[in-house]
């Protein structure tokens, strides 16, 4: 299993990132502990989780934080597993109103601790952004709990380039931690912004790959493979959902079949090799149901594709 090292860091996650959506909701509590033993089982130590996973069914609130804190405790795996967790997110029956004031993080933070069942978080991600909100007051609140001990890292999700770059300039002007990394919807799939389900959601765009183009920012991309879009296509499917361009698509679809009749590889291997072939730092989030369809995804877990196959897909 491929490893890499996070900059900003001293964390070495494997190159493919457990997505726990699903964990302890729609995957019942035995079968999500099976899916976890069995990424740890293929050399997996890197988990994505949230404090809103999966509050919108009903049941229990946090249960995905929840249930890998119980697994990580009863298997003894903590210190192995590099634990990513979300929070600051809105209220799910008030999306309108932004939680990024400095006690909505520090409540979350303490809450994520609580169900996660450890002393620190590896890396803390702020779920959404609040543009009307300092950049300042947001960076001096995380970086106050990277000093106190509770999160070692943080970083961004769905955050827009020109406010990543405002909060990066403050922490390096301050000579206090700033992101480390960025989390976005991308994939290979080419989506369109403006058809996003969630407006506070954020796609990849020019914008925000130049800036990690030129910084080295990591990118740490939510559905990396467009919910199998590419896969579904290959089995049939011809209506492309939202938000996923649908012209584009059917164009790209043709290529990828194009490159696997070239070159032996998979769907999955082109489509998780094109992430992580990027010339940035580059870990995809893998959403998985099942140990075979981890399994699968493992297999292009080594993929490296050439930057003419890269612009090939692209074209």
């Amino acid at each position: 299993m491929p490893f890499v090292h996070l900059p900003r860091t001293n964390l070495t996650p494997s190159s493919l990132c457990l997505g726990a959506g699903s964990i302890g909701s729609s995957l019942p509590r035995e079968d999500s502990f099976a899916l976890l033993d069995a990424f740890v089982e293929l050399g997996g130590n890197f988990l994505d989780t949230a404090k809103i996973y999966a509050d919108w069914e009903p049941g229990e609130r946090s249960i995905s934080e929840k249930t890998i804190g119980e697994w990580m405790q009863l298997r003894g795996l903590r210190d192995r597993i590099i634990v990513a967790t979300k929070g600051a997110h809105p209220d799910l029956s008030s999306m309108h109103i932004p939680r990024l004031a400095p006690g909505d993080i520090t409540a979350d933070i303490n809450a994520s601790l609580r169900h996660l069942r450890t002393d620190r978080i590896d890396l803390y991600w702020l779920h959404r952004d609040d543009p009307s909100r300092p950049v300042e007051e947001i960076v001096e609140t995380l970086a106050a709990r990277v000093a106190e001990g509770g999160i070692l890292h943080f970083g961004c999700s769905n955050w827009r380039a020109d406010r990543i770059g405002a909060a990066q300039r403050y922490a390096a002007k301050r000579g206090i931690p700033g992101f480390v990394a960025n989390q976005m919807l991308w994939s290979l799939a080419a989506a369109n912004q403006s058809d996003m389900p969630d407006p506070s959601m954020v796609a990849m765009d020019a914008a925000l790959e130049k800036y990690h183009r030129e910084s080295g920012l990591a990118a740490i991309p939510y559905s990396s493979q467009a919910h199998g879009l590419f896969q579904k296509m290959d089995r049939g499917l011809r209506e492309i959902p939202r938000p996923y361009d649908a012209g584009t698509n059917m164009a790209r679809f043709q290529r990828v079949r194009e490159l696997r009749a070239q070159t032996g590889l998979s769907i999955t291997e082109i489509t998780l090799g094109y992430l992580l072939s990027q010339p940035f730092p580059t870990i995809p989030i893998i959403g998985c149901g099942s140990p075979a369809q981890l399994r699968d995804c493992w297999q292009g877990a080594a993929t490296r594709l050439t930057p003419e196959q890269i612009a090939f897909l692209e074209h």
